[in-house]
């Protein structure tokens, strides 16, 4: 049996670590440290998957990172064509809010794999449809106070105090949280690599 190979999640969110961790994976988190306000692109979809991209490389040139399984992620969500990353402030966030309420958008998160031992890589962004419920001024206010919006792409989380605001979706919920399990899976075999083989020993 081979070891198993070391996997580097390239981003500082909790959520995503979260969600590879539920899946049996036990990655080391470096951050990128990537100017994302610096990259741009004609569509959203494609400016997550270039972000996504800028992470991993990020990470995959670093010394730490030989031989490893580089995993980069980032979300937008596209609302009326464009791509809201995280609110600049909390102006900011109370005003997205109350466009988004009552409406649907597209929660767009970028994704890349990088294997540092052969140097291949693959990327693709996935979309999820998030239907927004209708929050008075009052419960959006308290939500802006909590500061977490300001944290996230598109000032929601679908696993946070958010959730009640959001009335359903269409798609993956873990590419809202901030990472496609299934997408990963797929990007993997691109690589010849099963993502069984990456899952931590039980206890771990």
């Amino acid at each position: 049996m081979t070891d198993r190979r070391t996997v580097i999640l390239a981003s500082a969110s909790p959520a995503r670590l979260g969600l590879l961790r539920q899946a049996g994976l036990d990655p080391r988190v470096i951050v990128s440290g990537v100017d994302e306000d610096a990259i741009t692109a004609d569509t959203p979809a494609e400016l997550a998957r270039l972000l996504a991209e800028a992470k991993a490389t990020a990470v995959a040139a670093r010394p730490e990172a030989a031989g490893a399984l580089v995993i980069g992620c980032d979300s937008v969500l596209e609302l009326d064509g464009r791509a809201l990353g995280k609110p600049a402030d909390a102006e900011d966030a109370t005003a997205r809010w109350k466009a988004m309420r009552g409406r649907s958008g597209v929660l767009r998160t970028g994704h890349c794999v990088i294997d540092t031992a052969t140097g291949r890589r693959t990327s693709a962004s996935a979309a999820t449809t998030v239907r927004f419920g209708e929050p008075s001024d009052a419960e959006i206010a308290a939500y802006v106070a909590s500061g977490e919006p300001l944290h996230v792409a598109g000032a929601f989380t679908l696993d946070g105090r958010s959730a009640p605001f959001i009335d359903g979706i269409d798609g993956d919920p873990g590419n809202v949280i901030g990472l496609s399990l299934p997408l990963l899976r797929r990007l993997l075999a691109e690589l010849d690599t099963a993502i069984t083989d990456l899952w931590a020993p039980s206890g771990a």
